[in-house]
């Protein structure tokens, strides 16, 4: 009887230890995973996000099927402030990062994303012209930076989108004031930029494109091979 009582006792501790093992193992892979999840969200927020381009304002740059990281740690730092985000079309309180800049400039020739001034649930990615106390004008497509030619070897003209004539091919002289950074798109006849809707404050910069990690786009292949890892000028 004792034996039996003692084999019972025995198995009853063997699947007590089993069951033990398996709650820490689940527990284990339960905080990974949490951990993960808020890694993946700081590090989204503070220092590196992706982004597709889905128009083709940057063109011949960046296409549109690209998608690329940006470096949101590149002229300061991404501080978080109380905020109401819509889920699903539902008002959430949440928070949003503003860029403090804190160390590095905005330098013209720079490749931005920015929440639009228009809608900031948008994002937007266009080319630095100008920055603040800079003077940006275009005479018959050609930029002047503080009464100098601008050196734009980024740009291309494919026909305004509007037809005819651009309303974007004369324009200023404009003064960027402080704070703020005039921003255009690199295909020039077909980018609705600060031509149209003026400066963006630099608070509003999410970051600095600087890679392309995959290029995508319709019928086969599929895939811009040559594209992957090329770096974002």
């Amino acid at each position: 009887m004792d034996t039996k009582e003692s084999k019972k006792n025995n198995q009853n501790n063997k699947i007590n230890k089993k069951k033990k093992k398996e709650k820490k193992f689940r527990r284990e892979v339960g905080e990974a995973v949490v951990i993960a999840l808020i890694l993946a969200i700081i590090i989204r927020a503070f220092v590196i996000q992706a982004f597709k381009i889905p128009s083709s304002s940057m063109e011949d740059t960046l296409l549109i099927g690209d998608h690329l990281l940006v470096s949101k740690f590149s002229y300061g730092i991404q501080v978080p402030k109380p905020a109401i985000i819509r889920v699903l079309g539902v008002p959430v309180p949440f928070f949003e990062t503003w860029l403090y800049p804190a160390w590095g400039e905005v330098k013209t020739g720079d490749v931005v994303v920015f929440r639009f001034p228009g809608d900031r649930s948008k994002d937007f990615i266009k080319r630095t012209i100008g920055t603040p106390g800079d003077r940006v004008e275009v005479r018959d497509k050609v930029i002047f930076l503080n009464g100098k030619k601008m050196d734009d070897p980024h740009s291309v003209f494919k026909g305004s989108m509007y037809g005819g004539t651009s309303a974007g091919d004369n324009f200023g002289p404009y003064l960027v004031p402080d704070d703020h950074i005039f921003v255009m798109g690199d295909n020039r006849d077909n980018s609705h930029d600060s031509r149209w809707w003026g400066p963006v404050p630099i608070k509003e910069l999410r970051g600095k494109a600087f890679i392309i990690y995959v290029s995508r786009k319709e019928g086969f292949p599929w895939f811009r091979f040559g594209r992957t890892g090329q770096k974002i000028e």
